[in-house]
């Protein structure tokens, strides 16, 4: 057998060869080949469905492949579980972190492999070892501090000294800032970089492409199962990426039309949330108008969202639909006002994972639509779930798929769709892309222009300045639970809404905006 050699020379750290995956009725990979340097991020990047996950999950020894080979230093290895490939130093951290935390930080690091003195745990051995590999990722805290006080960005690093704890050699990151503020985010990025001149290597999965244009030494890029391209370092750019994810040119990423806004759909009067009861929220939204909500983590824009949906309570002040006072205590409540929340995590608050496609998209609206005597309704929920997969383009074998088995972009159309069968005239959506691929976000980024056109009122919350500034008609910063101002999108860029968001300075929002 011939031995592909790295550019140096060497053999490759880690090679894919060849690899096919298939499941009943799908083929998931064919034909795919990766190949990582010793000491290099290689940030793999796809559409959502396009195979990323499925080769991780085989080169970190969760499931095997169908055909096809791994290598590790040039020598074909066979994981036939997770404890396989850690003992060649493969270790896979999980997006959704593996962690118990009911235990402290130093018995989430050993858990499982407690060392032992006399027939007992050695707790003193765990701290002192503990403290070196906490130490190795930059995080100065104590081993017994219980992992339930830490951040998720401090849990993340928990996650990667561990990894380093069992000697591993290659990191593989899904979608690792997926739930990170902007400082925690760089303090992984400079974790990343530390541990690539320490020799170990990454394979770093992001959808944020601005992250992997600033951290990635070689990009392989996946489409439909198979691979689409490589970019290595001076090759690595958005617009490249993009094209060879998506096959075409997104040059048109965000196509606004000129809208016309119509009257007042939803109104907030002095609205006060249970997480800042200090400050009153005023608001409008009118229809077929896209408001964006922008703002710091932990500004109160979920808060707000869900207490208008009824979610949460509201302290005080009042909501308007139509120009009509309503009361909402509860989601059914808002429900029945036309009101719809697609929420920011949509495997814990969006869907039954463990249902299918058509079940899902049927929750919201059982009651609406039962028959006589309260019995559920299946022809309706056949129709409402043929038109969900047919008008949003999820990519599913069947209305009957399990929602646990899609990707996270076609798990996101499907809990809009469950939304929508609602027929709802004010749609609130919080995080909307998170976790989203590029070619899904276009997608929903039109649904929401569509949306609009037929005079649906949305107020979106986004992390991601560009998204705000591309799709939105208006823009209302929050700082610390309250408007910090207004921004049309014609004259909104980073640096306004980041000075409101940082409260910088205020101006006041505008109680009434003009039609256009």
């Amino acid at each position: 057998m011939t031995v592909a050699r790295a550019d140096d020379g060497g053999p490759w750290l880690l090679e894919a060869i060849g690899i096919h995956k298939r499941f009943p009725g799908v083929r998931a990979l064919t034909d795919v080949t990766l190949r990582l340097r010793p000491g290099e991020v290689l940030a793999l990047v796809g559409e959502n469905g396009a195979g990323k996950s499925t080769l991780m999950k085989i080169l970190a020894g969760v499931q095997g492949p169908t055909e096809g080979e791994l290598r590790i230093d040039g020598k074909a290895v066979v994981f036939n579980n997770v404890s396989d490939a850690l003992k060649q130093g493969v270790s896979l951290i999980h997006q959704e972190l593996n962690l118990a935390d009911n235990l402290n930080v130093g018995a989430n690091l050993f858990l499982g492999r407690e060392p032992t003195k006399f027939g007992f745990i050695d707790r003193a051995e765990i701290a002192k070892q503990a403290t070196y590999w906490l130490q190795q990722v930059g995080l100065d805290i104590s081993p017994s501090t219980p992992l339930s006080r830490l951040s998720i960005g401090h849990q993340q690093l928990v996650e990667i000294a561990k990894a380093l704890s069992v000697n591993a050699r290659v990191l593989i990151m899904d979608e690792p800032t997926s739930s990170l503020s902007a400082h925690e985010t760089e303090n992984l990025f400079r974790v990343v970089k530390e541990l690539r001149a320490k020799g170990v290597s990454v394979i770093y999965i992001s959808h944020r492409l601005a992250e992997v244009e600033e951290l990635a030494d070689h990009v392989t890029v996946f489409r439909d199962g198979a691979n689409a391209g490589e970019l290595d370092r001076d090759e690595i750019q958005h617009e490249a990426m993009v094209k060879m994810m998506v096959g075409r040119d997104l040059s048109q990423f965000y196509s606004r039309n000129e809208r016309r806004a119509g009257e007042v759909a939803l109104e907030l009067k002095q609205l006060r949330t249970s997480t800042w009861p200090a400050h009153a929220v005023s608001l409008q939204v009118r229809a077929g108008e896209v408001v964006g909500l922008a703002g710091l983590v932990g500004a109160g824009r979920s808060e707000l969202l869900r207490t208008i949906f009824g979610i949460d309570r509201a302290v005080s002040g009042s909501l308007e639909v139509q120009g009509k006072p309503v009361r909402i205590s509860k989601a059914s409540d808002a429900i029945r006002s036309g009101i719809a929340l697609v929420p920011e995590d949509r495997k814990q608050h969006g869907l039954v994972v463990d249902m299918p496609i058509d079940q899902n998209v049927s929750l919201a609206s059982l009651w609406s639509n039962r028959k006589a005597g309260a019995l559920l309704n299946f022809s309706k929920e056949r129709t409402d779930t043929a038109h969900s997969i047919e008008s949003l383009g999820i990519r599913t074998p069947g209305p009957k798929q399990i929602a646990r088995y899609l990707s996270g972009g076609n798990q996101q159309k499907v809990v809009i769709g469950k939304w929508l069968s609602t027929k709802p005239r004010i749609l609130l959506l919080d995080e909307p892309t998170r976790g989203v691929d590029i070619g899904a976000k276009h997608e929903i980024y039109q649904l929401m222009e569509r949306l609009s056109a037929e005079g649906v009122a949305i107020l979106f919350a986004s992390s991601e300045m560009e998204e705000v500034i591309g799709l939105s008609d208006r823009i209302l910063v929050m700082h610390e639970g309250r408007l910090a101002g207004e921004l049309s999108w014609r004259n909104a860029n980073e640096q306004s809404i980041l000075s409101l968001a940082t409260g910088q300075h205020s101006v006041p929002a505008t109680a009434a905006p003009a039609v256009s």
